[in-house]
């Protein structure tokens, strides 16, 4: 549970930016158990200024060919210090520190054919020309030479200096011009982890990850997406379904397929593609209690694309409900049980109780239909975690595009 800075900054976010977040998440919402800070794409680069990447522009990187943020970007980063005093500010609100990075050695690091810590190879000796279609920053690492497996440990050990807690590596999870995953540089970056002794979430996009790769991402990640960039409409929440539905058995305590981050509240600041620009989510209120409903009681994790420091009090509400929280983190076992051309039902259960949501996924307001409410709940009363109020669940009305999520 925390924020990522892509949803509203894209490539582009600052220092300061990521403080105030920092310091808003730990008075507001960490007690609720919200703690990752993330800073997203090309934080080396000086002159980002939106979801657009400026191609082959220069990065900023140290004499071992890896990246180090843009001091123009992050002031503290000065004199060779990276993200260590940036983490440590976060560390010291009681938060956790994550970044963003793309699979793979800078492109300039080769075409300089730079040093790398720890061997007399050099940058263009491990790198493989296999490129990611969307963006000019890297080539892959041939880490079937030892060198290359050198290359990801160096660089892991400084992302532990500096004390991260989180990485999310880019274009690895699914790739549309080579396999369908890049599973020797997932093994790498395992065990260059492994080999810091810092308990480091490891996070895979883009996706869609492909099933048929499912227990391979259970051994050596903690998080995959299952979709490509998920913004505020409701053709990407309804396509959710079918996602959530074919990974609900890979979902255990450490592995957790991600439906990607949650584009509510206000978004796109400085987006040009992808969102709609500077705005406010596009999804409805009953949008949004659907999302919410889908992506706990899946268990996805809960990354916040929007603002923090102006978050308005709905959006606030839907982060903050102990109720629906307890679930999320409490149960053990959920499935989806049953589904039309209307209607969505998922189960799931902790040890102590057991829970039930039911999606209207029509384009009308309709009322619960008896052989649901029999099937699936089977009693005359229930708790609505989201009212946090017992509620009689015969005849209950739901939204179109909205969600009923009971505790029996």
């Amino acid at each position: 549970m925390g924020w990522n800075s892509w949803d509203c900054y894209g490539a582009s976010v600052r220092e300061e930016e990521v403080r105030e977040h920092a310091k808003y998440m730990s008075k507001n919402l960490k007690e609720y158990g919200w703690e990752y800070i993330v800073v997203d794409i090309q934080w080396s680069e000086p002159e980002a200024k939106s979801t657009v990447y400026n191609d082959f522009y220069p990065l900023n990187m140290d004499e071992y060919s890896r990246l180090i943020p843009a001091e123009n970007r992050f002031p503290s980063s000065k004199d060779g210090r990276g993200f260590k005093e940036l983490g440590d500010y976060i560390h010291s609100l009681g938060l956790k520190f994550g970044i963003h990075i793309m699979r793979g050695i800078p492109r300039q690091a080769v075409h300089q054919n730079t040093a790398i810590k720890g061997t007399e190879k050099r940058a263009r000796d491990i790198a493989n020309n296999d490129i990611c279609p969307w963006n000019s920053d890297m080539y892959g690492v041939n880490v079937d030479m030892p060198e290359g497996q050198i290359y990801y440990d160096s660089l892991f050990e400084l992302y532990a200096s500096w004390g991260v807690d989180f990485i999310k590596v880019d274009d690895i999870a699914h790739s549309k011009l080579y396999d369908d995953a890049h599973k020797k540089e997932i093994e790498a970056i395992r065990n260059a982890i492994d080999k810091t002794n810092r308990p480091i979430v490891l996070s895979l996009s883009p996706g869609p990850a492909q099933l048929k790769n499912g227990s391979f991402f259970q051994d050596h990640v903690n998080m995959w997406r299952l979709t490509d960039d998920f913004w505020d409409s409701w053709d990407a929440l309804y396509k959710m379904f079918d996602r959530t539905a074919e990974w609900q058995s890979f979902v255990r305590r450490g592995n957790w397929p991600d439906c990607d981050m949650l584009p509510l509240g206000h978004i796109g600041i400085r987006a040009v593609d992808g969102g709609g620009g500077d705005n406010w989510t596009r999804f409805t209120k009953d949008e949004q209690y659907l999302l919410m409903t889908l992506w706990t009681i899946f268990q996805s994790p809960l990354m916040y694309g929007g603002t923090l420091p102006d978050i308005d009090d709905f959006t606030l509400s839907l982060f903050t409900n102990e109720e629906v929280l307890e679930m999320y983190h409490t149960i053990t076992e959920r499935r989806q049980v049953y589904r039309d051309k209307e209607w969505v039902v998922w189960q799931a259960a902790s040890t102590e109780s057991e829970f039930v949501a039911i999606f209207n996924v029509s384009e009308d307001d309709l009322n619960l239909p008896e052989n649901l409410r029999s099937d699936f709940v089977g009693k005359d009363t229930a708790r609505n975690l989201w009212e946090k109020k017992t509620v009689k669940v015969q005849n209950q009305k739901i939204h179109r595009h909205g969600a009923l999520l009971l505790k029996k």
